[in-house]
């Protein structure tokens, strides 16, 4: 049975006894990590140096990072460079496009969770990221997409089980994608009921899906598995790739609002960053990781 990691942080609530009803929150810790996203064209022993020398806590393996390694080096290798670095692997990601493949696809899906489901156990790694598929053409009404995702996250679910791993699903805000919001996303999970199965909430797939404050507020926090930060420029949504991501703080997102609502419902894990803008992969990704981290504790600071 999946053992999920010890909360991070915690939240302590004082009331004040002038104002019964009004809560302050006196301390609000995560735990911080780095996605291998954001320095793209570094290997993967450098995604773990950079991460461990700019003080990260964990993490998040990109996927195609870890099979380069993987040529030339063994799983046994990569424990050995976290324990080395005193770093903590927290995801591997991602398995992309779980929903609406056809049979073969399906079968890759279903041994690509077996494989890093495996690693991941190996090494450490409690999570393995998932991320639904496209819609169809035709599209597709709710009632079929939850009827989809449910039955294939309960079927990964049973592969990672046996690895003592748990699947975070991260639903996407982008149109072409099957589950854009964090509500559609929830229902989901929820009638999954595995406990091995849990949300990423991503904070530019949350703007450009149209989530609200309100449905994190709705959010038992145990269902939340990771939260990436990211802040966006300032564009129409209609223009928003993730090509227009920035550090936490340096865009338009509502980062304040959402680590309030966050802090509300009690989610005390992993904020994780995780950007995809070419420009930050052509810097140094020591230097990238030092700025990530100021950025990151900076946004949570303030919030």
């Amino acid at each position: 049975m999946f053992d999920p990691p010890a909360h991070a942080g915690g939240t302590d609530r004082i009331t004040r006894d002038e104002e019964p009803q009004t809560e302050v929150y006196a301390t609000y810790t995560m735990k911080l990590s780095f996605n291998g996203a954001t320095t793209m064209k570094a290997d993967l022993a450098t995604d773990v140096q950079a991460a461990a020398a700019a003080g990260f806590d964990y993490l998040e393996i990109w996927a195609a990072k870890l099979r380069d390694f993987l040529k030339t080096h063994s799983v046994s290798d990569l424990k050995s460079l976290f324990d080395q670095n005193n770093l903590k692997p927290l995801s591997i990601n991602s398995i992309e496009q779980i929903t609406f493949r056809d049979a073969a696809a399906y079968a890759g899906i279903k041994a690509q969770c077996e494989e890093l489901c495996s690693i991941a156990a190996a090494i450490g790694g409690p999570y393995v990221v998932v991320v639904p598929g496209k819609f169809p053409p035709g599209g597709l009404s709710s009632y079929e997409v939850i009827e989809e995702t449910v039955s294939v996250l309960r079927e990964l679910a049973s592969i990672a089980e046996r690895h003592n791993v748990a699947l975070a699903f991260e639903f996407l805000g982008r149109k072409d994608c099957s589950v854009q919001t964090l509500e559609l996303a929830d229902e989901i999970i929820q009638k999954v009921n595995r406990r091995n199965i849990g949300l990423v909430i991503d904070s530019f797939h949350f703007y450009v899906g149209g989530s609200t404050i309100k449905m994190i507020d709705a959010l038992d926090p145990k269902r939340l598995f990771i939260f990436h930060i990211n802040d966006a420029e300032d564009l129409p949504l209609d223009q928003l790739t993730d090509a227009h991501r920035l550090l936490p703080g340096l865009g338009t997102l509502k980062l304040k609002e959402m680590i309030e609502a966050l802090k509300r419902i009690g989610y005390d894990q992993v904020a994780s960053v995780e950007i995809f803008r070419p420009e930050y992969w052509e810097r140094d990704p020591f230097e990238l990781a030092r700025e990530a981290k100021a950025a990151v504790e900076s946004v949570l600071l303030k919030s």
